[in-house]
């Protein structure tokens, strides 16, 4: 017999190694985590957002996010809890849909007042709501359907009375043809926005129309009887665009009495103002 070996047999051991790591050391899960921290911080700035921003400046942001053109011929405008006021709401969208307005009113809409719901029930002031009125007028907050040109001939300011909001000649581009109450284009598409936007509240209207001084040459002077019949007539064009006449409080021709140009001859002295009245009891 041959020598025996005392040497021990070698082994080789293959370790076959899947490529994706079995518990901690795989990566699936580093992804899971990072989502989750993503997702934690949208909602911190979130939180933060809603509690350092004002009502109007989370209107602003909100609107940032509104279609810029409209999507669709009927409007949102629903009556949930945020009364109609999203993205696809009217103020954004086009004015002739089926929303939550005052001429589509739903339940809860009817069961609200100018100023929101009743006193018992709490709601927004008129302060609220004629904000609102002004940034549809004004085209502030984002978009609007007030093109730049018609904006230019608009001024609000709010009194004691209510929101004045303020039509106003130019040079230029007078309201009227010269000394009578036919509209100009320009009057009956600004009438067209007043008549639109005043779906936003249900307060009562007064008109007042006020005109330049004539020369005081003239033997018969025009001034009250003009400033009349301007005010008459925007009564009657805001009929024709659809506000209801019930909401005309009064009208009143104010002649040259109220200049709002030193100049007293000059065209911006010719002019209308539409007035929300402030309802009984409203701050």
């Amino acid at each position: 017999m041959g020598a025996q070996s005392n040497a021990a047999p070698v082994i080789i051991k293959k370790k076959r190694n899947g490529g994706g790591g079995d518990g901690h050391h795989g990566g699936a899960w580093k992804v899971a985590y990072a989502d989750f921290v993503t997702a934690m911080m949208a909602f911190f700035m979130l939180m933060w957002l809603l509690n350092a921003t004002t009502e109007k400046q989370r209107k602003g942001l909100a609107d940032y996010f509104s279609p810029t053109i409209p999507v669709n011929p009927v409007s949102g405008g629903g009556d949930g809890a945020f009364g109609g006021d999203n993205m696809f709401s009217e103020k954004t969208m086009v004015m002739d849909g089926s929303g939550a307005t005052d001429k589509n009113p739903t339940k809860a809409k009817r069961a609200r007042g100018s100023t929101g719901v009743n006193a018992e029930g709490g709601g927004q002031g008129a302060h609220e709501e004629f904000t609102s009125l002004e940034a549809e007028l004004l085209g502030r907050g984002g978009e609007s359907l007030v093109s730049k040109k018609l904006r230019q001939h608009i001024v609000t300011r709010v009194t004691d009375e209510g929101l004045i909001v303020e039509l106003f000649a130019t040079s230029d581009s007078p309201l009227f043809e010269v000394n009578s109450d036919r509209p100009t284009q320009l009057m009956k598409d600004l009438i067209r926005v007043i008549a639109r936007s005043s779906d936003l509240v249900t307060n009562g209207i007064a008109v007042g129309g006020h005109i330049r001084a004539h020369p005081v040459v003239l033997a018969e002077n025009p001034v009250w009887e003009l400033s009349t019949a301007r005010a008459e007539k925007t009564r009657n064009l805001l009929e024709g665009a659809g506000l209801k006449s019930e909401r005309i409080q009064r009208v009143t021709g104010h002649a040259d009495r109220k200049l709002a140009d030193k100049n007293p001859m000059a065209a911006r002295n010719n002019r209308i103002e539409v007035i929300f009245l402030r309802n009984p009891g409203e701050e």
